[in-house]
C-alpha cells in the first residue's frame, strides 16, 4: 500500500460533494478529507495567498510599535522583525508542506498530539482569536481606511468590509485563493511604492531608542507572534495539493509569502514611526499623512483591500477550526453557515474596536503567540517523537486520547502568562522584579510545553495502545 492509500484508508470522514476547481461556487463539508478527485492546485499560488493577506495595515502597525511603543531605534525595530519574522515563516512553511499528504486542515492535524476531544483547546482558541479576534482587529483597520479614503462613517465603512469579507469567506477555498491572486498586482505595487516615499522620509535621527533588550524582545515576541499567528491555519491552504506535490516547493512558497511581506511592511511600519508629528490614535491616517495626495487615497484603498484579503482568511479558518470541534452539523455547507455567525459575531466586537484602536492593537498583537507558542510546541515534539510512524489513522479516531497534549499547552500558558506577561492590564511579577527582561511569555510557554509533553508522551502513548 503506498503513503496515499494508507491516508485514505484511515480517513473515515471523507469530504461530500462536488467542488473541483470551481470558484463561485460555495465549498462543501467542513473539515474531513479531501478526496484525490477533488485535488488541484500547485504551490506558487501559496505566495500570493500569504503575501497578500499581509499586505495590510496591521502589519504596517506591528513595525510601528517597535518604535513608537518599545523605544527601539530603527536598526534594532529590523534586527527583532527580521529575526521574529523568519522564525514564524519557518515554521509555517514546515506545517504547510504536510497538507498534501494528509488533505486536511491545521486543526485536524493538530489531533495526533493532542487526541481528538483533547484538540478542543487549541481549535477552540484558534476559532475564537481567527473567525472573531483577528477578523475585528482587521477590520477595524480596513474601515479606518474607507472612512478616510471616502469621510464615510466609520461604521458605515466597517459594515461595507465586514459584508465583502464574507461573501468570499462563505464560498470557500477556491474563491479565497483566487481572491488573493488578483488582490496581489494592486496591493504590491501601492504598498511598494507607498514604502519608498515612506522609506525616503524616514529621520531615524529623530528616536532615542531607550527601550533597550526589554524593548528587542517585545519587539521580537509581536513580529514572531504576527508571522506565526498563521501557522494554525497552514495546511488549510495546501490541503487541495495532490499528494505528491512536492514538500520543498510548498514549504518555501507558503513561508516566503510571509517573510517577504510581513519584514517588508513591518520596517516601513518602524521607518513611519521615525518621522515626527505622527498621532497613531487614528493609525492609518498618521501613516499616509506624508505620502503625496493621489498615493495616500490608493494607499488608503490598498488598506481597506488588505483588510479584506487577511479576513477571507481569518473567517475561513476560524470556521474550519469550528468545525473540528466534534459539534454535530448535518448540513453540507456547513463551514459556510459557520463563517456567516462568526463574521456577525466579529462585526459588533469590531465595533467595539473603532475607539483607542491603536492601544488594542499593541494589546492583541502582542498576545497572539502567548497561545500560540506552546501549541507550536507540543505539535512539533509531537511531530519528532512519532518520526517515521503512521499517524493518518489518529486524525478521525473519536477514541484517540492524548492528554499529554492539552495538559503541556495548558501548563505552558498559565505558568508564562502568569510570570511573565507584560501587558498593559497585567504585568507578571518578572518583567515588574526585571523590566529589562521585556515579554518572554512565548518563549518561556514554548520550552516548558515542549519539555513537559515529552516527559508525559511515553505514557500517553501506552494508553493509546491498551
Amino acid at each position: 500500500m503506498n503513503p496515499v492509500e494508507e491516508e485514505l484508508t484511515s480517513a473515515p470522514e471523507v469530504r461530500e460533494g462536488e467542488y473541483g476547481a470551481k470558484v463561485v461556487a460555495v465549498e462543501p463539508g467542513g473539515a474531513e478529507f479531501i478526496p484525490l478527485e477533488e485535488r488541484h492546485g500547485h504551490p506558487l499560488q501559496l505566495f500570493w495567498t500569504w503575501t497578500s493577506p499581509n499586505f495590510e495595515f496591521a502589519t504596517v502597525f506591528v513595525g510601528v510599535i517597535a518604535v513608537a511603543f518599545f523605544g527601539q531605534t530603527l536598526p534594532q525595530a529590523i534586527a527583532a522583525i527580521v529575526l521574529g519574522t523568519v522564525l514564524g515563516s519557518l515554521s509555517h512553511g514546515i506545517l504547510s508542506a504536510r497538507g498534501p499528504a494528509f488533505g486536511v486542515p491545521q486543526m485536524v492535524l493538530s489531533r495526533i498530539s493532542f487526541g481528538y476531544r483533547g484538540n478542543i483547546l487549541p481549535a477552540g482558541l484558534n476559532a475564537l482569536v481567527a473567525g472573531i479576534g483577528w477578523f475585528a482587529v482587521n477590520s477595524v483597520s480596513g474601515a479606518f481606511a474607507l472612512s478616510s479614503l471616502t469621510a464615510m462613517p466609520k461604521p458605515l465603512s466597517l459594515t461595507i468590509i465586514v459584508a465583502v469579507q464574507l461573501i468570499v469567506a462563505f464560498f470557500g477555498h477556491n474563491l479565497v485563493h483566487t481572491f488573493e491572486r488578483y488582490a496581489f498586482p494592486f496591493l504590491a505595487v501601492v504598498f511598494v511604492v507607498a514604502s519608498v516615499v515612506v522609506l525616503a522620509k524616514a529621520q531615524p535621527g529623530s528616536v532615542k531608542g531607550d527601550g533597550g533588550i526589554g524593548g528587542f524582545l517585545l519587539t521580537f515576541g509581536a513580529t514572531f507572534g504576527y508571522a506565526a499567528g498563521w501557522n494554525p491555519y497552514a495546511s488549510d491552504y495546501t490541503r487541495y495539493f495532490h499528494p505528491h506535490t512536492s514538500k520543498k516547493a510548498t514549504g518555501w512558497w507558503a513561508g516566503a509569502g510571509i517573510a517577504v511581506s510581513c519584514i517588508l511592511l513591518e520596517t516601513v511600519g518602524a521607518a513611519a514611526a521615525t518621522i515626527p508629528g505622527g498621532n497613531w490614535d487614528d493609525p492609518t491616517t498618521a501613516f499616509t499623512r506624508d505620502l503625496p495626495k493621489l498615493l495616500a487615497a490608493l494607499t488608503l484603498l490598498a488598506i481597506a483591500v488588505g483588510a479584506i484579503s487577511a479576513n477571507v482568511l481569518n473567517i475561513y479558518s476560524g470556521a474550519l477550526s469550528f468545525t473540528t470541534l466534534g459539534i454535530k452539523m448535518h448540513a453540507r455547507a456547513r463551514r459556510a453557515i459557520v463563517a456567516v455567525v462568526f463574521g456577525v459575531v466579529g462585526f459588533i466586537v469590531a465595533l467595539t474596536g473603532l475607539q483607542d484602536a491603536g492601544a488594542k492593537y499593541e494589546n492583541f498583537l502582542l498576545i497572539i503567540a502567548y497561545w500560540v507558542g506552546p501549541w507550536l510546541a507540543v505539535y512539533f515534539t509531537d511531530q519528532f517523537l512519532r518520526r517515521g510512524t503512521h499517524v493518518g489513522n489518529l486524525l478521525f479516531d473519536h477514541n484517540h486520547r492524548s492528554w499529554a497534549g492539552p495538559i503541556a499547552m495548558a501548563v505552558g500558558m498559565v505558568v508564562s502568562i502568569a510570570l511573565f506577561s507584560n501587558q498593559l492590564s497585567y504585568v507578571g511579577p518578572v518583567p515588574k522584579a526585571f523590566p529589562q527582561v521585556g515579554d518572554l511569555t512565548f518563549e518561556v510557554g514554548f520550552v516548558i510545553s515542549a519539555l513537559l509533553y515529552a516527559l508525559l508522551f511515553r505514557p500517553a502513548r501506552v494508553r493509546e495502545q491498551v
